[in-house]
Parts: structure tokens; C-alpha cells; sequence
């Protein structure tokens, strides 16, 4: 969502250039990993978080992992993911719920998302990874299965905390549910990623209605020490709005 002004592999010398040490992105199956190792090494880079394979993303599929039926898919999708999870040493693993199925019971579809975490989670740990789950708000994904932290958490819990994790994404909540500093110390101990965002737009933080100095000291605050992605739209080019962040760097 940032670097667009060049290339997809490019984006890795332009990220470390603009100051930043890790990355995440959406999906690396359009490159061979050790590719894309090569640009992380070669920049001093950390990978923190990307998506397993969601299905036919071109014609509209967001994940996986609550549909019933496509059990096999899933797995396979979740082996390929962390093939690359080894190649670029990635500790975290994003598994997308997908969009319910009209006339499924929503009983069938949180049954097969908890059965297909459950396996996800057994082949992530034998190799050091934490699938997280996202609660992704219903105007940008209509019908995304999964719309609230506390729906996300009953799941994290149901499975275990220690299995799977939360990608804590406060633009996402903010849309679906506000009062955001309020979920994120409900929900601290199962947080494991975060992303922000302003609203409405998408765009840098302090370009909408959240008021983040106060949100990010609250943040550091409670004492959450995880990475935090920039999964936003900049509102123009990439760099000169990174002007947001000055007063936080190290």
C-alpha cells in the first residue's frame, strides 16, 4: 500500500531509505522467496507479518478459513505460506476468515474457522510461526466473516492465546466498533500485531477524526512492544507523508 510509486521489489530500498526496519506486505507469491530475502538482507530489513494465500483474490476472495469445503485448499495454502515464512525468517503469519457463504449457518462457518486455525496453528508452531486473525470492518470487505475484536478473541481463546494471535488493525476498528483505545487494553494479551490507519480515507495518521498522539502514548503506555504496520493509503506520494512520524522515532 506504500512504495507504490515503483516497483514491488523496489519498495524494499525505498522503505529502508525513508528510516524504516521492517515490512510487512500483502501477498509474495508473484516472487520466488529467496527474491525477496535478497532484498531484506541487502536492506537491512525485517519481515514482521504478510497473508496466506486467500483463494482467487482477482475475482474476490479474501481467505480461506471459514468456508466450508475448501479444507484442503486451505491447507495447502497454509504449507505454501510457510515455505516462504522460512525463506524470509517471518515470525507471523496472516490467516484471512473470508467472506461467509450466503446461507451457510454462521455456527458451520465459526466450526470450520476454528477447526482450520486449530491446524494452522499445530504446522505454524512446529515451525516458529504465529498465525493472527484480523477482524476486518464490513465497508471495505462486505460480508468478511470476521468484523469485531471481541468475536476474534472468543476464537483466539477457543483455540488458544498461546496457539494464535490478533492483528490488532485500529483503522478497521475504529470503522466497526471506535472507543479504540478501550479495545486495545481489553484485548492487550492477545494482540500480537498492529496496524493503523486514519479514517475515513485510509490514509497517514492525522489526516482524520483519530486523535493519535494520544492514542500512541496509551499505546506505549499499557506496554505493548509488538511492531505496529503503516497499512495505509498515502494521501499523496509515500515519503513526503511520513511527516506524521517524526515524533516517534527511536
Amino acid at each position: 500500500m506504500m512504495f507504490t510509486e515503483v516497483p514491488f521489489l523496489e519498495r524494499f530500498e525505498a522503505a529502508a531509505k525513508a528510516g524504516f526496519k521492517a515490512v510487512e506486505f500483502l501477498f509474495p507469491y508473484d516472487f520466488a522467496p529467496a527474491e525477496i530475502a535478497t532484498r531484506l538482507t541487502d536492506n537491512g530489513l525485517q519481515q514482521v507479518l504478510f497473508n496466506a494465500p486467500p483463494g482467487d483474490w482477482t475475482n474476490g476472495e479474501r481467505g480461506m478459513a471459514a468456508l466450508p469445503g475448501r479444507q484442503q485448499e486451505f491447507r495447502d495454502a497454509i504449507l505454501k505460506a510457510l515455505d516462504y515464512c522460512a525463506a524470509l525468517s517471518c515470525p507471523r503469519l496472516h490467516v484471512m476468515a473470508g467472506l461467509a457463504p450466503a446461507g451457510v449457518p454462521h455456527d458451520t462457518l465459526t466450526a470450520t474457522y476454528g477447526a482450520n486455525l486449530a491446524w494452522a496453528a499445530e504446522h505454524c508452531g512446529k515451525a516458529g510461526v504465529k498465525p493472527v486473525i484480523e477482524p476486518i470492518n464490513h465497508r471495505d470487505i462486505p460480508g468478511f466473516f470476521l468484523n469485531t475484536t471481541d468475536q476474534a478473541a472468543a476464537i483466539i481463546n477457543a483455540v488458544g492465546p498461546d496457539k494464535v494471535g490478533m492483528q490488532f488493525d485500529l483503522y478497521h476498528c475504529q470503522i466497526t466498533e471506535g472507543d479504540i483505545v478501550k479495545r486495545v487494553e481489553k484485548h492487550l494479551p492477545l494482540i500480537a500485531h498492529m496496524q493503523v490507519a486514519d479514517n475515513p480515507g485510509r490514509n497517514e495518521p492525522g489526516t482524520g477524526e483519530v486523535n493519535w498522539p494520544f492514542v500512541f502514548q496509551r499505546i506505549d503506555a499499557l506496554g505493548f512492544r509488538g511492531w505496529i504496520g503503516c497499512e495505509y493509503r498515502p494521501a499523496n506520494e509515500t515519503v513526503a507523508g511520513l511527516g506524521w512520524f517524526a515524533p516517534y522515532r527511536a
